[in-house]
């Protein structure tokens, strides 16, 4: 079965973004709280504070953006990402996101020079405002997670780590499944593609159940990054060839896989980048002795008084 996105694509879309995004370092040999060592690839370090930059920057520079600028809806980190990338091209950008947001991620949007509309409750209310808007502006949308530009630009995170190291099983956080569709569209299922989600926002996990995406209702402490109510139409596809299998973790262990970071590594993670080593220190996900495992930490923009309260 032919993918919907490509290796191809992906190395397509790195040469276009490799001047714009950083190389985010991996982390062989982490052992602090897991079952046996593992490797993380800390895209927590990316710019704008997530893997999102990229395809951000891949969606920006492979099309045309009209006079009217740019608009995206976002948890935060997508509206983050985009602001940045914007910014950097010199393109005016006007984000919408849900009251849910964390007001770090809001705030930090606006550092990075969008206009930001907070309206509705979830993110599907803040998409139905920006869709609303590019149809009354002609401004560029940039899609968080279900279209092929920015597809492909999250798969250039997995292009990067198979020259970085070697593994087995990679385990990533789901939420609308941008960033699982584009790293599981590299490995083509030569490497084991873990999906993992919190207990209260299980959206490919219902998709999977129901085989074909469906609406569900999301809420917990990683919300705001991983609370699409519906996984994508490309992740879904990718994913029934190339995800392996999925696994959902409760609010509980992802707060324990935020210490774990702090405590160990220093790193400021939020709820939706410690999801997938969630799986890891709460046993929900219990590798093979010999089996080579590799985390996604996929976001850093975390409200530091909470983070602060927690550790």
């Amino acid at each position: 079965m032919t993918l919907p996105i490509t290796p191809d694509d992906i190395r397509a879309a790195h040469a276009r973004i490799r001047s714009h995004i950083r190389r985010t370092p991996v982390l062989e040999g982490f052992a602090n709280g897991v079952p046996q060592p593992v490797t993380l690839k800390l895209e927590s370090l990316q710019h704008a504070g997530s893997f999102k930059a990229r395809g951000a920057f891949n969606s920006l520079l492979s099309q045309n953006v009209p006079k009217a600028g740019v608009v995206a809806a976002s948890g935060g980190n997508h509206g983050a990402a985009v602001a940045y990338a914007a910014a950097q091209l010199g393109h005016p950008v006007r984000i919408f996101v849900p009251e849910i947001s964390a007001p770090a991620k809001v705030n930090l949007i606006r550092r990075l020079g969008a206009e930001v509309i907070v309206t509705g409750r979830a993110y599907a209310d803040a998409l139905a405002a920006a869709e609303a808007w590019q149809a009354e502006t002609g401004a560029l949308s940039v899609h968080a997670y279900d279209a092929p530009d920015t597809v492909a630009g999250q798969g250039t995170t997995a292009l990067e780590l198979d020259a970085q190291a070697e593994v087995d099983t990679l385990l990533v956080a789901v939420g609308g499944g941008g960033f699982i569709g584009g790293i599981a569209a590299w490995y083509g299922g030569q490497v084991r593609v873990i999906a993992v989600e919190p207990e209260n926002a299980p959206t490919y996990h219902a998709a999977r159940a129901a085989g074909a995406p469906v609406d569900i209702s999301v809420s917990g402490v990683a919300a705001d990054s991983l609370g699409a109510r519906r996984i994508g139409s490309l992740a879904h596809a990718i994913g029934a060839t190339a995800i392996t299998d999925s696994f959902t973790v409760p609010d509980a262990a992802i707060t324990e896989a935020q210490k774990t970071l702090w405590h160990h590594l220093n790193l400021a993670v939020e709820p939706g980048g410690a999801t997938a080593l969630a799986a890891l220190t709460s046993g929900a996900y219990r590798p093979e002795p010999d089996e080579r495992v590799g985390v996604m930490v996929c976001g850093a923009n975390v409200d530091l008084d909470r983070l602060a309260a927690l550790v």
